[in-house]
């Protein structure tokens, strides 16, 4: 008797630990939030989502501050072990610039890798899936706080990245801008990578210029690719700029009919001494920036800034941080959020 009791006890330690230690990699260890974090759930027929939100140094709810939503990629989580938290360092930058940070993290097993599920079509419409439980949860973020829902923007990392695309695709009246980071089109799911002809950035342009419907307008992208990335290949960028010059094309006349094309109106190549060079195009609509793409020599799949920590960075790169930052603060909703 003796003996099964040692041994129920032993199983029971060791449940505990396997628990806190799953908790750890999820969601923070105790006392890695700082006293302006706060945490939140979002729950809604889709399913459930936890997240972290930083506020600024400067916080003040009559200021009504802007948002950024931050979503990892795989084999990551938002605010725990190996975190979009730490891999951007957006807390720093917020501080200083006096936004919100949005750290949405994966629920455990829904994917085998933690990624979110922008390859898989269930996750790709309004009111569906992940992005019916991220746009609530930016709804949710502008209300308790006071934010400016004008001034709400997306960015995300690989699978993160391609989440972000589907919500600036299926929620454009709640984000302003998307940001994807070694990410893809919308529907990437329906390309094949030994054929990626066969369907045409035009096609799936379409079908995510669809999931706007009446809410259709156009959505400033920022694209980051490393041409050395093995896992997310630099012509699913290309295909990525091309596929959304389409969908803003769309936009004005549900035709394509060149309004915006994929044609890059500058280009700047800088080679700052000790980083990596890079290629910075931007691509106007109206006479105003609408995508900018930065393709970065020497970087493999990740997250790059001179302070960026986790396992997949690259502190020789652009701060991305900041140009994130820069780029969401040019582009506020036009018009308001409806």
């Amino acid at each position: 008797m003796l003996r099964s009791r040692k041994f129920l006890v032993s199983s029971g330690v060791a449940l505990a630990l396997v628990v806190l230690l799953s908790l750890g990699f999820q969601f923070g260890l105790p006392g890695s939030s700082g006293d302006r974090d706060r945490l939140g759930t979002y729950s809604s027929d889709q399913g459930r989502v936890l997240y972290q939100v930083h506020l600024p140094a400067n916080y003040r709810d009559d200021l009504r501050p802007p948002v950024v939503m931050a979503l990892h990629g795989c084999g990551m989580t938002g605010f725990g072990w190996n975190s979009m938290k730490g891999t951007t360092r957006f807390d720093r930058l917020s501080d200083e610039a006096g936004f919100i940070v949005v750290y949405p993290t994966q629920t455990p097993f829904a994917d085998k890798l933690n990624c979110w599920n922008s390859n898989d079509s269930r996750h790709q419409h309004r009111g569906r899936g992940e992005p019916e439980l991220l746009a609530g949860v930016a709804r949710r973020v502008v209300s308790e706080f006071n934010a400016d829902p004008a001034r709400v923007h997306v960015a995300g990392a690989s699978s993160g990245a391609g989440t972000a695309v589907i919500l600036g695709a299926t929620y454009p009246d709640v984000f302003a801008t998307a940001t994807s980071v070694a990410g893809g089109e919308y529907a990437l799911d329906q390309v094949d990578a030994e054929d990626p002809g066969r369907v045409p950035p035009t096609y799936t342009a379409g079908q995510a210029h669809a999931q706007m419907g009446p809410r259709a307008r156009r959505v400033p992208l920022l694209v980051f690719q490393g041409d050395r990335d093995e896992a997310v290949p630099p012509f699913v960028a290309t295909r990525l700029v091309e596929h959304w010059a389409a969908v803003n094309d769309l936009v004005d006349d549900g035709r394509l009919d060149g309004d915006v094309d994929a044609v890059p109106d500058a280009v700047q190549r800088q080679n700052p001494p000790g980083r990596h060079p890079y290629v910075h195009s931007t691509y106007t609509a109206s006479g105003a920036p609408l995508i900018e793409h930065y393709l970065v020599s020497g970087m493999a799949h990740a997250w790059s800034g001179p302070a960026a920590s986790g396992l997949f960075t690259d502190r020789a790169g652009p701060d991305m941080a900041r140009v994130i930052w820069e780029f969401a603060a040019a582009h506020p909703m036009r018009g308001g959020a409806r």
